[in-house]
Formats: C-alpha cells, sequence, structure tokens
C-alpha cells in the first residue's frame, strides 16, 4: 500500500497527461438496450483511426450530473492517452428516485437489492463497446464510490474486463465470498472518508490478491471521501495521473 504525501502529489501533477486538446470534448450519446429499458451511454473518443482500447466509468450515487466536471477530468486524462471513454448511466429512473429521496437505510437496502442488475446493465455496456468497429477488445472499468461497488462486481462476474481501478469503493458484501476472478486493480482511498471507510477498500484488496490478481491501494492522508472531485487539490490530479497511467499499461493505446 502506497501512501501519498503533499510532495509525491505535486509531482504525479507534473506527470499528469492531460492534454488541452481534449478539453471540451463533444460527447457521442449511444443507447443500449437492456432487459430493464435502454441505458445511456456517453462516449468520449481518443483520437486516431486505430482500434482503441476503452474504459468504462461508473459514477457514484449521485450520478454524472452531481459534477461533471469531476468526471469529465478523468475522461479527458484517458483520451489523451489514446484510451476511448464511456460515461455509463447504469441506474435507472427508478434507481435514481430511490437514492436522491428516500432515509439512509431505504437507500441502503435498495443499493443492496440493486448489486446484481447493476452489474449486469454494466455488462451490457461491455457488450456493446466490444461489438463496436473501433474496439481493440480491451476494456477497464472505472468506478466512483457505489458505482466501486458495481464495477468490482462486474468484473467478478465478467471475465471480458481487463483490468479495474476503483476509488473510494469496494465490493458488495453478498458477493465477496463470490470472487474466484479479478483483473489487475488499483483502489485509491481517501484516509479520513467517513462515506466509505478505508477498510472497504482494503478489504477488495485483500480480495483480489487472494483471487491471484495483481492488486494496490494507495492511501491520502487526510483526505475524505470524494476527494478528487476537488478542482485544485494536487492530489485531485495524483489520483487521475495514476488511473490514466494504470490503464495506459493493462489496455495499451491506440
Amino acid at each position: 500500500m502506497h501512501k501519498i504525501t503533499r510532495r509525491s502529489a505535486l509531482l504525479g501533477l507534473a506527470l499528469l497527461p492531460i492534454s488541452a486538446r481534449t478539453a471540451g470534448a463533444e460527447a457521442e450519446q449511444l443507447a443500449v438496450a437492456t432487459d430493464e429499458g435502454d441505458m445511456t451511454l456517453s462516449r468520449f473518443a481518443a483520437s486516431g483511426a486505430a482500434k482503441r482500447p476503452a474504459v468504462l466509468l461508473l459514477h457514484g450515487r449521485g450520478g454524472f450530473e452531481m459534477k461533471p466536471a469531476a468526471y469529465e477530468r478523468h475522461a479527458n486524462a484517458l483520451m489523451a492517452a489514446g484510451i476511448d471513454c464511456y460515461l455509463v448511466r447504469y441506474m435507472t429512473e427508478g434507481d435514481t428516485r430511490i437514492l436522491s429521496s428516500r432515509p439512509r437505510p431505504e437507500r441502503e437496502a435498495h443499493e443492496t437489492a440493486r448489486f446484481e442488475a447493476w452489474a449486469r446493465r454494466s455488462s451490457a455496456a461491455i457488450s456493446a463497446v466490444l461489438a463496436r468497429p473501433d474496439s481493440s477488445g480491451r476494456i477497464g472499468l472505472l468506478g466512483f464510490s457505489l458505482g466501486g461497488y458495481v464495477a468490482a462486481a462486474t468484473a467478478v462476474r465478467d471475465q471480458r474486463v481487463t483490468a479495474l481501478a476503483v476509488l473510494y469503493g469496494g465490493m458488495p458484501d453478498a458477493m465477496a465470498s463470490d470472487v474466484k476472478h479479478l483483473p489487475p486493480l488499483l483502489e485509491l482511498h481517501g484516509e479520513a472518508d467517513r462515506n466509505v471507510p478505508l477498510s472497504e477498500g482494503e478489504r477488495l484488496v485483500k480480495l483480489a490478491k487472494a483471487a491471484g490478481a495483481e492488486a494496490e491501494q494507495v492511501t491520502y492522508p487526510g483526505k475524505t471521501h470524494g476527494f478528487d472531485f476537488a478542482d485544485t487539490d494536487p492530489a485531485t490530479f495524483d489520483a487521475i495521473g495514476r488511473v490514466a497511467r494504470f490503464f495506459g499499461a493493462h489496455l495499451g493505446s491506440a
């Protein structure tokens, strides 16, 4: 496990693979059919005509609209690395309504009941991306908070996932005993996270290693939940750079 100090975060900022050319790129909206109706993907394509790997971003409970610029920073870094990026809206309208309006116990019960369905919807997105003529056949999942749990659950069930990065997430309790396979994993977590305790990320890394996967956790002292949503914190850029380099190493690029 690696800890990030302020100095190392500033070094990460210098290495961040973000290009101004990708900023403000227009997303192509795609509809993917599922057993619960259509699901929307926003596609940000890297430049070039060659077949490319792709990373699917799975949002936290508040959706991509909660802070779109934070997710777009990750998308921009991936595009600059020659990797296509897809923002996956894996929740149904009913999910969004319940998670935005019900008391916490009801929200948590709903999440527990929905992990399997969300993993299936994520796999439907994987199938749609792999079927594209521009796909290299290599897919990564990048999940944030609740989306990190969904990404981990999907990677357990779907061996087409080549690499998995989870930010302040973990593995759903009901699936922990079923982990027989996981792809290479990077888990990033703030040590002061009170929404998703650091122990959840630590458990995910242990499960991955027990299944024979390469797994690394990087922790950020003093950082809370969603630390990479901060616009000017060096830790934000350290995290984005690490994620982009991780996927570049495991997926390749155009």
